[in-house]
């Protein structure tokens, strides 16, 4: 709540009842030059990634940045052990090699790279959130069986009310509201 008492707002939900509805919707929206929008449906939409215009996702490098100390971290782990920490000659082997390291190595790349992918998960969707401000909203409950929504957020650059209505409305949607924290 802000101080003169009332909710502030979150953004302009609009609502479709097809696919390709919201798929043409989204073009127009991305075209429209906005920034801070999503689209929520029942189900996957095929080709909905192209239609806003997302590129592809950046965890695939938390994971693979994470595999890789993992497996740096298990060498190196072996080497200080067996080759300077406790040193143990037997039978003229040597003190480190990376055939014998290989399966701690691997288990951490594992370990790792799991982690790398969680966090990065979580950071990128800036989670945990405890609340979020469609959750309470009656006309996004209805996403979960057989509507299609777009909601553009009030925080974003190009953001005005009566454009983005005009837009929305341009953009083939049945029913359009706004959404406050």
């Amino acid at each position: 709540m802000s101080e003169s008492g009332s909710n502030e707002a979150y953004g302009l939900l609009a609502q479709f009842d097809t696919p390709a509805a919201v798929m043409v919707a989204a073009a127009k929206i991305r075209e429209a030059g906005f920034r801070k929008w999503d689209v929520y449906t029942p189900f996957p939409v095929h080709g909905m990634d192209q239609a806003m215009g997302l590129k592809n996702s950046k965890v695939g490098w938390f994971c693979f940045f994470g595999g890789l100390l993992g497996y740096t971290t298990g060498m190196c782990m072996i080497y200080y052990m067996n080759g300077w920490d406790y040193r143990i000659e037997i039978g003229g082997k040597p003190l480190f090699s990376p055939f014998y390291a290989f399966p701690v190595s691997y288990e951490l790349t594992i370990l790792f790279g799991a982690f790398g992918s969680l966090i990065g998960m979580f950071s990128l969707n800036r989670l945990p959130r405890l609340h979020h401000p469609l959750l309470k909203n009656e006309t996004f409950k209805q996403v979960t069986h057989d509507k299609f929504c777009i909601v553009i957020e009030t925080s974003d650059p190009k953001y005005s009310e009566n454009e983005t209505r005009k837009l929305l409305k341009g953009s083939g949607s049945k029913h359009i509201e706004l959404v406050e924290e």
